[in-house]
């Protein structure tokens, strides 16, 4: 199995009740009932102030690196992966478990 973890950083000056992030959000939810390749599938805003702290994460799974390419090209990902990338960053880690 593979790891999938997103951590995403709104840029300045966007919120959460942005529609935007709002439509990024949905989108996001969406994934865990539309893409077979799915294992495992959560996602959230986080509750931590710090100021290293990200905004949102995805913590996912898949079956192997095949699976994890199927899924990232999957057209549901890369449109919501489209709608994120006018409003936020994110960072991504991959690893066997």
């Amino acid at each position: 199995m593979i790891r999938h973890l997103v951590l995403f950083k709104l840029n300045e000056g966007v919120h959460r009740d942005d529609p935007r992030v709002a439509a990024g959000e949905a989108a996001f939810r969406a994934l865990g009932g539309q893409i077979e390749e799915l294992r495992h599938w959560e996602l959230g805003w986080n509750v931590s102030e710090r100021p290293i702290a990200y905004d949102f994460a995805i913590n996912s799974a898949v079956d192997d690196e095949a699976a994890l390419k199927r899924y990232l090209e999957h057209p549901a990902h890369q449109a919501g992966v489209a709608l994120w990338r006018e409003f936020a960053t994110w960072v991504v880690a991959d690893y066997p478990f």
